[in-house]
């Protein structure tokens, strides 16, 4: 049966039909997609591109390196597999320093590592370039076969109704020829909610979603920053459906922004703090979400890993994942 369309799509929005069936996409492979310009953000590259799609509903994790505060990408890379991820996302200072290194180690010794470890460069998290500073990152993820950036988005805040609405499609305006090079690039650009931003309610959200330009525009959703109401958000994850690229697992708990006991810092993880995460899963697995899938927190001060060794960071994911997929389960 067809969902219904929420009231706020309009009829220039993109339609499903017009996207390549899966298996389609599977044969043709990602890097076929990329060249000519086309690589959907709700088919990010898969674990293998022969694999036959699973009938169970799973989640494509992604490791964010900021996780694991200043340490080196050598030391990182190893735990990628650990925690049950197939690929990272390198954070900038002052959160991680990953991205540095990148620059440091140099492309070629970079992929050698990521080779080595099986992983791939799954997004770069440039919240400091900002939405309108990304040139070189696009074309530098593109060189390196990364699918998605993330960002904030730069713009008045604290606006409602008519006047966030306008605000929000002058956003999108502004940011067609990034959205250009990023398609000729092969990359996503995906726009987090971030809080005290221009996107930083579901209505700015859906606004967003609403002036879609290209599928090069896309979003990444993240619980923290939004009401902690499971309903809500599992609405609001079917309404803006294909448009999420990236999504953060990752609640708010006691906050992120003062210093707390590390049991209390935790709850920003799935199982830890109160957000129910199955309605949230079940809306996933309804708009057969295939982005990546982040299990996410920020330590304080920024920087500091979230356990004290690498190891005990990944034990720390893995448990957060142990949460989720038990959730999926109770799902089936």
């Amino acid at each position: 049966m067809r969902r219904p369309q929420p009231s706020h799509a309009t009829q220039s929005a993109p339609r499903r039909q017009n996207r390549l069936p899966r298996r389609d996409f599977l044969k043709m492979g990602v890097p076929v997609l990329a060249a000519a310009g086309w690589v959907p953000p709700r088919l990010l590259p898969a674990e293998t591109s022969a694999a036959a799609p699973s009938a169970r509903f799973s989640l494509r994790y992604l490791l964010a390196t900021c996780l694991y505060g200043y340490a080196p990408l050598e030391q990182i890379l190893p735990e990628v597999r650990k925690a049950g991820a197939e690929a990272i996302d390198l954070w900038p200072k002052v959160h991680g320093n990953q991205r540095e290194q990148l620059d440091t180690l140099g492309p070629e010794r970079f992929q050698e590592l990521l080779t080595q470890h099986g992983v791939r460069l799954g997004a770069i998290s440039r919240y400091d370039l900002g939405p309108f500073q990304l040139a070189d990152e696009i074309r530098l993820a593109g060189r390196l076969g990364c699918p998605v950036i993330v960002t904030g988005a730069r713009g008045p805040v604290g606006l409602k109704n008519a006047e966030l609405r306008q605000a929000v499609r002058d956003f999108v305006e502004k940011l067609k020829p990034t959205l250009a090079l990023a398609e000729e690039c092969g990359v996503i650009l995906a726009i987090e909610n971030h809080g005290n931003s221009l996107i930083d309610s579901p209505d700015a959200m859906r606004w967003l979603a609403e002036s879609w330009p290209t599928r090069t525009l896309s979003l990444a959703f993240a619980p923290y920053h939004l009401p902690q109401d499971a309903d809500l958000l599992a609405r609001l994850i079917r309404d803006l459906d294909e448009k999420i690229a990236v999504f953060y697992m990752w609640q708010h708990g006691k906050g992120c922004m003062k210093p707390m006991p590390l049991e209390d810092e935790l709850l920003q993880l799935p199982g830890k703090g109160p957000l129910d995460f199955r309605p949230i899963l079940a809306a996933l697995r309804d708009i057969h979400y295939s982005g990546y899938s982040s299990i996410f927190m920020h330590a304080y001060p920024r920087g500091r890993p979230i356990r004290e060794t690498p190891a005990l960071v990944t034990a720390q994911i893995l448990e957060a994942r142990e949460y989720l997929e038990r959730c999926l389960a109770e799902l089936d």
